[in-house]
C-alpha cells in the first residue's frame, strides 16, 4: 500500500472494511464519492473498475486529481442514469445520512448494482447519547458539523438502519461496527461510532 493510502486509511478506517468485501477486479459505483479518496483506495488495493458519483464542483475537480472516473450528479435525482445490474457493487460511504430520499436511493442502488454497501455515523454512539443528555447536538470526528449548518438530514443508530432494511426487503449480508480502527462487537449500538453494512435485495 501506497503512504497515500495508508493516510486515507487512517483517516477513514471504514474505507478498510469496505475493501475487504470487494473482490479484485470488481465493477464499482462510489455515491457521493467526495473527493475521490476510496475509489483511488478500492483501484489501488482491489483493482477495481468503476466510477463515482458527486454533485460539488470542488469533489469533481478532486476526482479528476485523483485519477477517478467521475459523474456530476445529485443523488436525490436517482440513478436513471445507470442500467440494471451494471455494476457489482454500489457504495454510499460516509452519505447515507445526507440524503433526503433514503428509501428510493437504497432501492436504486440494488437495482443498478448486485449488492450494496453503507457506511454511517452510528448516533447511538455512547458519546452521542451524552451531548444529547446534556442538551447539545453532538459534534465529533464523525459527526463534524454545527446544528445549523450540518449537511445530515438523517441521523440514524443500528437499530433504525436494520428495522429499515426489514421493513424494505433488503437482506444485510455483514456488518462492521467500529470505533476508530477498533472493532466493536459488543454493545455494538452503544459502542461503535461508525457502522458498515453490506446487503442484497431480499428474495
Amino acid at each position: 500500500m501506497s503512504q497515500i493510502g495508508a493516510k486515507i486509511i487512517q483517516e477513514r478506517p471504514d474505507f478498510a472494511a469496505i475493501a475487504a468485501w470487494i473482490p479484485k477486479g470488481a465493477t464499482v459505483l462510489d455515491l457521493g464519492c467526495g473527493d475521490g479518496s476510496l475509489l483511488r483506495y478500492l483501484k489501488e488495493t482491489r483493482e477495481v473498475r468503476g466510477y463515482g458519483v458527486e454533485i460539488s464542483d470542488p469533489g469533481i475537480v478532486s476526482c479528476i486529481s485523483n485519477g477517478v472516473n467521475v459523474i456530476q450528479n445529485d443523488l436525490d435525482s436517482g440513478l436513471s442514469d445507470f442500467e440494471s445490474g451494471s455494476f457489482d457493487y454500489v457504495m454510499l460511504s460516509q452519505t447515507l445520512q445526507a440524503t433526503r430520499h433514503t428509501e428510493p436511493l437504497i432501492q436504486e442502488m440494488l437495482r443498478v448494482g448486485r449488492e450494496g454497501i453503507v457506511s454511517f455515523p452510528n448516533f447511538g454512539y455512547w458519546r452521542n447519547r451524552l451531548n444529547v443528555l446534556r442538551g447539545n447536538m453532538p459534534v465529533s470526528r464523525e459527526l463534524p458539523y454545527q446544528w445549523y449548518d450540518t449537511p445530515n438530514v438523517h441521523l440514524c443508530t443500528l437499530h433504525d438502519f436494520e428495522t429499515f432494511c426489514a421493513d424494505h426487503r433488503v437482506k444485510i449480508l455483514e456488518r462492521r461496527v467500529m470505533t476508530g480502527k477498533n472493532e466493536m462487537n459488543v454493545l455494538p449500538n452503544l459502542l461503535g461510532s461508525t457502522a458498515v453494512y453490506r446487503f442484497q435485495r431480499a428474495v
